[in-house]
């Protein structure tokens, strides 16, 4: 059973560009992760408004005692946590109805 990673990322107005350049820099440290399946980050249709992370792993601990506990989520942080205001909150899905 796979799970879905799903985070609002409130960047800093102005930083746009900058996050989305760093955001290409971080995408391999995620990809890289044991139990990785995908990734996806949508732009906001509204100035102002959040970007929607989507990333699927196999399961929860994939996400949280693999990749968070890595240096990989070391440097994905130092590339765009700066970027965030305030800090994103992660929720997990489990499979579609």
């Amino acid at each position: 059973m796979a799970v879905l990673e799903h985070a609002l990322l409130h960047v800093r107005e102005g930083r746009e560009a900058e996050f989305e350049a760093a955001v290409a820099e971080a995408r391999p440290l995620i990809e890289a992760s044991p139990g990785f399946v995908s990734f996806e980050i949508r732009r906001p249709t509204a100035t102002g408004h959040a970007y929607l992370l989507l990333v699927k792993w196999r399961s929860v601990a994939d996400h949280r005692d693999g990749f968070r506990q890595s240096d990989r989520y070391q440097q994905w942080r130092a590339l765009l946590h700066p970027f965030y205001d305030p800090m994103p909150e992660v929720s997990y899905f489990g499979e579609s109805l």
